[in-house]
């Protein structure tokens, strides 16, 4: 276990070999589009996670490389494709902001976005948790390692802000066991450690995760580890916003770890409530697997890469507003990686390869921005090998999202979408609600009293926007 102890040290080793590799041959476009490319100076290699959408109707997200101190930017992009820096990290004395933000940051119900740098930070360089308003302020709310031996954990991976209003992630490494802690970040800034892995004999509840959290509707956190469990091949626990921990799934529990080995991404919730997530290796030509964990945590295995379809995913899957789950591999027969989609009983499907003459490796999860285009960024390739954003279309309509996607009755909600000036009407499961049209791209909104769990349904002038994914009223 010793590859991650060295800050980025796994991804690192992966965006190298991305920059490295040959021209592959390009498939045959579907609806695929290069938005932007990186060049080094405004980023360079983009990691993990995915771009996000934001109240002005644009994307934003990270590189965790390039910029003006090569630490790493902060960017925008236009949906036709205008890409600005909105911040440059490693931008104040010995990096006390920040730097190398593997993951984007999460837009927060306060309108701000919320992130995490693997680096930079105090004196100890274990990263940070920062805030940035939509004009670039960029605030430190939590750096990591502040006493030795570093108790809290070092290099943090992600954020994700709960129902409840707080922020959680992990860090990969150290922690009082040294290998990596899940924490908590309060809404009034104050940092707690709620578990630390490695906290069982052999590190049987797993060891360095390597992605996110992610809150399911019934309120609990899940995530991966990509070392440790009984056959120390990874793992998928589950923690409570209190910190309740438990162990769901050991890797390699079937021969020749046909069940997957090492899952470097996070889950996510299916329509059905099962979690759905990817591993790097195992699966029948040991390349990757697709996996789903039921409520009653049964896990089903649902794919296995042979290199032909994809191999080695890294990114998340997402669920779109049909209903199936979509997702990247890093690499493929062409070393270029692919786009699929798997439906929620494990029908598979390849739908676009990679290749370096338009943008390669994808490693970050896609995005299904309110147009219903899908858009993400690769690796490497494009114009100067340091990567590219896309957009991919297969034809999915415009839809609205919502931040958060639970809350309880009374509590204000951010509606994105596109053409919404003039929308007439908002509702909750078909109760009607209250809201404000801030936008062309945002309106806000209040959860009704008698709203259910469902979907949120906006009356715009050119019809009716449903939301994706259903929207889940808590109770008091």
């Amino acid at each position: 276990m010793n590859l991650a102890k060295r800050p980025g040290a796994f991804r690192a080793a992966i965006a190298l070999a991305a920059i490295t590799l040959g021209l592959a041959v390009c498939a045959q476009a579907q609806t695929y589009t290069t938005l932007a490319n990186f060049d080094g100076y405004n980023g360079g290699s983009p990691g993990y996670g995915s771009l996000f959408q934001a109240a002005d109707g644009n994307y934003y997200g990270t590189t965790p490389y390039g910029g003006t101190h090569s630490r790493g930017v902060f960017f925008e992009v236009t949906p036709s494709g205008e890409l600005t820096d909105i911040y440059d990290f490693c931008s104040l004395t010995q990096c006390t902001d920040g730097g190398a933000p593997w993951l984007p940051p999460v837009l927060g119900t306060d309108g701000n976005f919320y992130g995490i740098t693997d680096l930079g930070g105090n004196s100890e360089h274990a990263g940070t948790i920062y805030k940035m308003t939509p004009t670039g302020k960029l605030t430190t709310l939590y750096s990591f390692c502040p006493t030795s031996p570093c108790n809290d954990g070092k290099y943090p991976i992600g954020l994700v802000q709960a129902s409840n209003g707080n922020f959680y992630g992990v860090a990969a490494n150290y922690g009082v066991n040294n290998n990596g802690t899940i924490f908590e970040l309060s809404k009034a800034g104050v940092f707690t450690v709620l578990y630390s892995f490695c906290s069982q004999a052999n590190c049987a509840d797993g060891a360095e995760p390597y992605s996110g959290l992610m809150q399911a509707s019934n309120g609990k956190l899940y995530g991966t580890t990509q070392e440790g469990g009984i056959y120390n091949r990874g793992t998928v626990y589950e923690i409570s916003p209190a910190g309740q921990f438990r162990t769901i799934h050991s890797f390699c529990a079937e021969p020749t770890c046909a069940d997957g080995d090492a899952p470097y991404a996070g889950l996510v919730e299916g329509a059905n409530g099962n979690l759905y997530g990817t591993t790097f290796y195992g699966g029948a030509d040991s390349l990757g697997t697709v996996f789903e964990i039921t409520a009653a945590h049964r896990f089903i295995p649902l794919h296995s890469f042979d290199n032909t379809d994809g191999s080695c995913p890294t990114s998340a899957l997402i669920l779109a507003s049909d209903g199936n789950l979509y997702g990247t591999t890093s690499s493929d027969s062409t070393d270029g990686g692919t786009i699929f989609q798997i439906t929620g009983a494990g029908e598979f499907h390849s739908l676009y390869i990679f290749c370096t003459c338009t943008g390669a490796n994808p490693f970050d999860a896609l995005l299904q921005a309110t147009d219903g285009t899908f858009y993400g960024t690769t690796g490497s390739g494009g114009t100067s090998n340091d990567g590219t954003i896309f957009s991919f279309s297969t034809g999915l309509g415009p839809l609205v999202e919502t931040v958060p996607t639970a809350a309880k009755i009374g509590a204000r909600v951010i509606i994105l979408g596109n053409n919404l000036a003039g929308s007439t009407a908002v509702s909750f499961n078909g109760t009607a609600s209250s809201f404000t049209v801030v936008s062309n791209t945002a309106i806000t909104a209040t959860v009704p009293t008698g709203a259910t769990t469902g979907t949120i349904s906006v009356t715009t002038a050119t019809g009716t926007l449903n939301s994706n994914p259903a929207f889940q009223v808590l109770q008091r």
